[in-house]
């Protein structure tokens, strides 16, 4: 009775009044404005509102805090990235090296579109497929998707470093303004383009499980790949002159033929006044556009026309077994616990991509070691010269890959949270098989880099396991009350069909971070005063009573899951249960 009489509450009621209000003023907006200009005006309106309605809860003026911090570090990257490649560029075209400016280029292409990716955290592209509900032309769409990404922290990040590419060539030789501003105009509109037609392409390839699966290990293969990066260039450095030589001969036209190296080109051949050299470039950039945008055309005018791939299988050509099958028992726990750990095991163990992720420590740590041994009598690598270190290190590194797991525990539940809500199940015991799971997935992980330090650096002494161990002990509960909080209070539902959209919110992100880097302190600090005294016990001593407060603190959090939530079941739904 309570919660209809919180769920009927005049507040409540206003704010959904003003959601409906919200999306029947686009409508008539895009239909007495059926002009492009009209609509735009009306879809940024729109945009506007949501901006300054989210503001009235708690949750969305956490995420304006979060944003401002996280927009102040962009903010010093781009300023301070636009000097630098001010100055790159300035020195390259004084020193009469112009065509040094692809080692310009490169970076702000590579960056511009590896960012997106790399860190969907801190990008935040809405769906712009909700709007075809609308009737919105096709070009209102193609350039609401473009100014989405225009919008992105990887396009203002880049944008102020070729904006700092532009004064240094201009600083250097003023009559080239002009054309520089068109090369790195048309650079730019290519790096935008490309980004939003592999988002699109990847959208559409993502929408089904097989191929999101290929996707997922695919993408971790490549993350993995950028780990012998360190290793590779250690090779080459060994290597004679003439064979670095040989391989720059060989990759110094391929890069001209692709954007990045045209661009460059192109103001190059402008600083020797051979501007007809530097228009074939130039048309040569063009045409990737032009291929570029076709292919995103392609792409949208599909799901413009109505374009919805699902899951659904096929019927089966054979019955299947419908014989009951007992669920899992796990002693000293209820039934309830039991089966939630069952399911969270059985959705990991069905993900590929996830799978991959968890063998990141065992690989990073190989990685180190060969790097070590490659220029350890060179630069004295720090686990080459504390060996005792290499296990806490990687426990502490495995902690840190459970990130995205533990704090936002119901973010691959989605509408599934409706069926724990209407279930007569404790939210407690849902939350605790969650953290099973978790504390499972980090023993097990544990152990395989105890065993893998123990092959690459030597079996670490009992006294640094139990330290380590101990450790743990401090770090998981707090990262799983921390966790379990930020779960409740800002959850975000995973969409595994989108590409380059938030993973979690910025309130999470910007409270996680924090979380690592206190109780990576803490461990590092403690394992510090045990060296400086020679006794890793110390370390252990001093661990085991924090575990003891970080344990009390987790287990105080946990009993108040029920109850947090019963009174953010609104929030939880709305926000899981979206489109």
């Amino acid at each position: 009775m309570e919660g209809s009489k919180a769920d009927s509450s005049p507040a409540k009621e206003r704010r959904f009044g003003m959601t409906i209000n919200c999306y029947h003023g686009l409508m008539a907006e895009l239909v007495l404005r059926p002009g492009r200009r009209g609509q735009l005006v009306a879809i940024a309106g729109l945009r506007w509102r949501l901006f300054v309605n989210s503001l009235r809860s708690r949750r969305g003026a956490l995420e304006l805090v979060s944003r401002i911090f996280i927009g102040i570090a962009f903010a010093l990257g781009g300023f301070g990235g636009a000097f630098g490649m001010g100055v790159a560029a300035f020195f390259f075209i004084e020193q009469g090296k112009p065509e040094l400016l692809a080692l310009l280029t490169w970076p702000v292409f590579l960056f511009w579109q590896s960012f997106p990716i790399m860190a969907t955290a801190f990008t935040n592209n809405p769906d712009s497929s909700g709007l075809l509900r609308f009737p919105l032309s096709y070009d209102s769409y193609f350039l609401v998707r473009m100014a989405y990404g225009a919008f992105d922290p990887a396009t203002a990040l880049c944008g102020l470093w070729s904006f700092g590419i532009l004064l240094g060539v201009s600083t250097a030789k003023p009559t080239l303004l002009p054309w520089a501003v068109l090369v790195l105009f048309v650079f730019a509109a290519f790096n935008l383009l490309f980004m939003q037609m592999v988002f699109a392409w990847m959208e559409r390839w993502l929408a089904q499980r097989r191929t999101r699966e290929i996707l997922g290990v695919v993408f971790v293969l490549m993350m993995l790949s950028f780990q012998l990066i360190g290793p590779i260039m250690g090779q080459f450095r060994r290597r004679s002159h003439t064979d670095a030589e040989r391989y720059v001969q060989v990759l110094v036209p391929v890069q001209g033929l692709l954007p990045p190296g045209l661009a460059a080109d192109a103001i190059a051949q402008g600083v020797y006044s051979r501007f007809t050299t530097g228009m074939s470039s130039l048309g040569l950039l063009c045409a990737f556009v032009l291929i570029i945008g076709y292919c995103l055309h392609l792409r949208l005018r599909a799901q413009y026309r109505g374009e919805n791939l699902s899951e659904v299988a096929a019927a089966a050509a054979l019955p299947r077994d419908r014989s009951l099958r007992l669920g899992w028992s796990l002693p000293g726990l209820g039934a309830p616990v039991a089966a939630v750990f069952e399911k969270e095991v059985r959705y990991l163990l069905r993900s590929g991509p996830m799978l991959l992720t968890l063998i990141m420590p065992l690989f990073v740590l190989v990685v180190f070691r060969f790097g070590a041994m490659n220029r350890a009598g060179h630069s004295g690598a720090f686990l080459a010269r504390t060996p005792d270190m290499a296990f806490p290190a990687a426990a502490a590194y495995t902690l840190l890959m459970l990130t995205n797991l533990a704090y936002n525990n119901f973010g691959g539940d989605g509408g599934g949270i409706q069926f724990f809500y209407a279930s007569p199940v404790r939210f407690r015991d849902i939350v605790l098989a969650k953290n099973l799971t978790h504390a499972g997935i980090l023993a097990a992980e544990t152990v395989v880099a105890w065993i893998a330090v123990g092959f690459l650096y030597g079996r670490p002494a009992l006294d640094v396991t139990v330290a380590t161990l101990a450790g743990l002990l401090f770090a998981a509960p707090v990262n799983f009350a921390a966790g379990n909080l930020l779960s409740i209070y800002a959850p975000k539902k995973l969409d595994f069909s989108s590409f380059g959209r938030q993973r979690a919110s910025q309130t999470t992100v910007l409270i996680s971070l924090g979380v690592q880097i206190f109780v990576v302190g803490v461990g590092a600090a403690a394992f510090w005063v045990a060296r400086h005294y020679g006794n890793f016990w110390i370390a252990t001593l001093l661990l085991l009573v924090l575990a003891g407060i970080s344990l009390s603190v987790y287990g105080m959090i946990l009993n108040r899951m029920d109850r947090l939530a019963e009174q953010r079941r609104e929030t939880l739904v709305a926000e899981l249960c979206r489109a």
